[in-house]
């Protein structure tokens, strides 16, 4: 078998299209590049507008960063003013309430010593007045013991209060040595 060759066509120029695809091409390319510079404007200007917007949100969005920046600086110093003055108020609180403490403190001391003064006073008092009480009756006693037992009346005032001294005198050197045997 034998093969036969067809007879091809063949263009001059294989780079080349032919002629009608050329004319077609053009034909539909010219409402495309119509439409396109129609279309293209008005799409620059919504792109440009969008990048406008854009831009100028960015820009608000950066005004108020700032804007709250500054705004919690502010706060931040006023808090910081706020706690200085509080810790202020609690260190004068602190130091007056430690002052009201002392003034009570040496008050009731004052008081204490006042009222431990007036009883020691009263009772210094009191014992005087019985001491002197029991003087006058250990020597009254001392006399009538003393006349009973002379016999005769010391009716003698020099004489009684001789005896009395002697008597007490005696009762006080026995008790003092009652009381040094005691603390052996």
């Amino acid at each position: 078998m034998r093969l036969v060759a067809l007879p091809v066509a063949v263009p001059e120029n294989i780079l080349l299209p032919a002629t009608y695809d050329i004319v077609w091409s053009i034909i539909c390319l010219i409402p495309i590049v119509i439409l396109f510079i129609w279309l293209l404007p008005k799409f620059t200007k919504v792109l440009d507008e969008r990048a406008e917007a854009i831009e100028g949100g960015i820009q608000a969005g950066e005004a108020a960063r700032a804007e709250a920046a500054q705004m919690r600086a502010g706060f931040d110093e006023e808090k910081a003013a706020a706690l200085r003055e509080f810790a202020s108020i609690r260190e004068d609180a602190n130091a007056e309430a430690k002052a009201i403490v002392a003034a009570a403190h040496d008050k009731a001391q004052n008081e204490s010593v006042r009222l431990l003064e007036n009883a020691n006073r009263q009772i210094e008092a009191e014992r005087q007045t019985a001491e002197i009480s029991l003087r006058t009756d250990v020597g009254m006693l001392a006399v009538e013991l003393a006349s009973k037992i002379v016999g005769e009346s010391l009716r003698d005032g020099d004489l009684a209060s001789r005896v009395i001294d002697r008597f007490i005198a005696d009762l006080e050197s026995q008790n003092a040595a009652a009381e040094v045997t005691e603390s052996k």
